[in-house]
C-alpha cells in the first residue's frame, strides 16, 4: 500500500523538529495508535460478525424492556 503524498505533506504541515516525528505525542505515536486500534476493531467485527458499536437488530431488541 502506497500513501499519497498529499496525505503525507498534510501529515507533516506542523512538523518543525524531530520531536513532532518521535516525541511522546509525535505523529509516529499517533499514526501508530490509529492504525493498531482500526486492525483491531477490524479483527473485532470479522470475529462478532459486525463492527464494535454498531447495534444489530437482535442486540437492539434484547434491550427493549
Amino acid at each position: 500500500m502506497t500513501l499519497p503524498n498529499d496525505l503525507i505533506d498534510e501529515l507533516l504541515l506542523s512538523y518543525k523538529n524531530p520531536e513532532d516525528l518521535i516525541g511522546e505525542n509525535g505523529l509516529l505515536k499517533q499514526l501508530t495508535k490509529a492504525v493498531i486500534e482500526g486492525a483491531l476493531q477490524a479483527e473485532m467485527g470479522a470475529h462478532l460478525g459486525h463492527r464494535m458499536r454498531q447495534v444489530t437488530r437482535a442486540m437492539a431488541a434484547a434491550e427493549r424492556p
